[in-house]
């Protein structure tokens, strides 16, 4: 019962997490210190959650990651319209590897399922395993882009979805532990250590001597 909770309170916070970042980059249209890598990311990783939860029949996972994929490339969409730089093919290639790499992984689980002698669940367990080992790669674009650059214009990121990231990884954390879905509870607790440096790199900026800070963070 309590796993079940916990699942409920990671999918409402899920859904949750992107809505602050969406105003401000869709409709302040601010998105200093977005990382495009990271962006293409959070709209390729959904769509492989939600290829999971069909395959093990999870619809907390398909109705969170299919919410939480849509909302990811509203953002990315914000982003290359404000900074046309990102748009350029060198520059798209760069950023767009990994999210490309994790589709052809979806596509490839999805046509191994449909082999008879392959059952969904096993399908699901690849996969699983192949988004567990991306989120550790797709959680370091953030997090490095911030402690690269610690004067960097920040007025992109929103403190409250990350801090909403955090809440809703350590969530599903326990929820995987819970389930036994060794995908989901190492991937979250990746996202919590992500979500966490990304949180302590907005607060120390907050509290950092004026004189440090971009006028414009």
């Amino acid at each position: 019962m309590l796993t079940h909770v916990f699942g409920l309170l990671g999918a409402a916070l899920s859904m949750s997490i992107a809505w602050p970042q969406v105003y401000r980059s869709c409709v302040r249209r601010r998105t200093g210190g977005l990382s495009a890598t990271a962006c293409m990311l959070s709209v390729a990783m959904p769509i492989g959650w939600v290829t999971y939860g069909l395959l093990i029949g999870d619809p907390l996972q398909v109705v969170t990651n299919t919410v939480s994929s849509l909302t990811g490339l509203a953002i990315l969409a914000a982003l290359l319209i404000t900074q046309p730089h990102l748009r350029s093919g060198r520059a798209l290639l760069m950023s767009a590897g990994t999210a490309g790499a994790v589709l052809l992984a979806v596509a490839g689980s999805a046509a191994l399922a449909a082999l008879p002698q392959v059952t969904g669940g096993r399908a699901a367990a690849m996969l699983g395993m192949i988004l567990a080992g991306v989120s550790l790669v797709s959680a370091v674009p953030q997090p490095l882009a911030l402690l690269r650059d610690r004067t960097q214009d920040l007025s992109g990121l929103s403190p409250l979805r990350w801090w909403l990231a955090v809440s809703a990884c350590a969530s599903w954390l326990l929820y995987g532990l819970g389930t036994g879905q060794p995908a989901v509870w190492a991937s979250a607790l990746v996202g919590v250590t992500s979500a966490s440096i990304v949180c302590g790199v907005l607060v120390s900026r907050q509290f950092a001597p004026r004189g440090l800070v971009p006028a414009n963070a």
